[in-house]
């Protein structure tokens, strides 16, 4: 697939990374795995989610108002659109506010279900504004697949509450898969590949893994896209392969930055820092 061009040459690039919470420290997580050498800056819009019940419009503002600071205050050369739904319904607004590269979630998780999928069949679970904008079927019909998604809403607060290996999180993905399943079957499919469609859902993955049938592949969108930044910069740029420094990673926030400090460590496996408080205005 095509993917941003990446022309610096730079050693220790800087690397914006932009969630409407903090639900995409996923993304960041895979990232410094990949490139431990870059530098990055993570900004959670968080005053202003949950995005998926704005319009297009009010998300495409939100979303270049965040892209604009990561590149025009932190000097990022390269973005990451670590949230499903700003990767779904303003991914051009963003490409069009800013004048570096920019990479979705969306596009890369497609991708690695393509190379995963035998059967042409993959199934889709996320949050309902990402299932409503159709981007991963979208996605997934370019490359000619057939996928079914799903909306599940009660996940995210589940992982949120930190339920991320309890019987009452088992038992809601459960029931969810078995319905997506059954939807799958009356519909002819033979689905053999999940997509993880929402950035929360990586801390469930045991769980996923051991609700779903014997076989199914189980795709981690936030994993494919940081596969797919580690690509671009290991063809195009030099990226120093040391590990990564104290100082390397800087996290913004939008409001709440003691809940995203308690919160995203979680996501990020280690300890977020301290999370700086921004204003990026109405």
């Amino acid at each position: 697939m095509s993917y941003p061009e990446w022309k610096t040459g730079t050693t220790t690039p800087t690397i914006g990374v932009f969630d409407s919470g903090f639900g995409g420290l996923t993304v960041l997580r895979a990232l410094v795995a990949r490139l431990p050498g870059a530098r990055f800056a993570f900004l959670g819009d968080t005053a202003r989610l949950p995005y998926g019940s704005k319009s297009r419009r009010t998300i495409a503002r939100y979303a270049a108002q965040s892209a604009q600071f990561l590149v025009n205050q932190q000097g990022a050369e390269f973005l990451v659109i670590a949230c499903n739904t700003a990767s779904a319904l303003a991914l051009d607004a963003i490409q069009d506010a800013v004048p570096v590269p920019v990479l979705g979630v969306i596009e890369p998780g497609a991708e690695a279900a393509r190379a995963a999928s035998r059967t042409g069949d993959v199934l889709v679970i996320a949050t309902g504004a990402t299932v409503e904008s159709h981007a991963y079927a979208a996605a997934c019909r370019a490359r000619g697949l057939r996928a079914l998604e799903k909306a599940c809403p009660l996940l995210v607060p589940l992982v949120e509450e930190g339920w991320t290996d309890h019987k009452v999180t088992a038992e809601v993905l459960r029931i969810y898969l078995n319905e997506l399943n059954a939807e799958a079957v009356a519909q002819g499919m033979n689905p053999d590949t999940l997509v993880l469609g929402c950035t929360h859902y990586p801390l469930l993955r045991p769980l996923i893994e051991r609700a779903v049938p014997a076989g199914m592949r189980v795709i981690d969108s936030a994993e494919a896209a940081a596969e797919a930044a580690a690509l671009l910069f290991n063809g195009r740029a030099q990226v120093s392969n040391e590990a990564a420094r104290p100082g390397q990673v800087r996290c913004f926030a939008t409001d709440s930055v003691e809940k995203f400090e308690r919160l995203g460590s979680r996501f990020l496996n280690q300890p977020t820092g301290k999370v700086e408080l921004i204003d990026l205005g109405g």
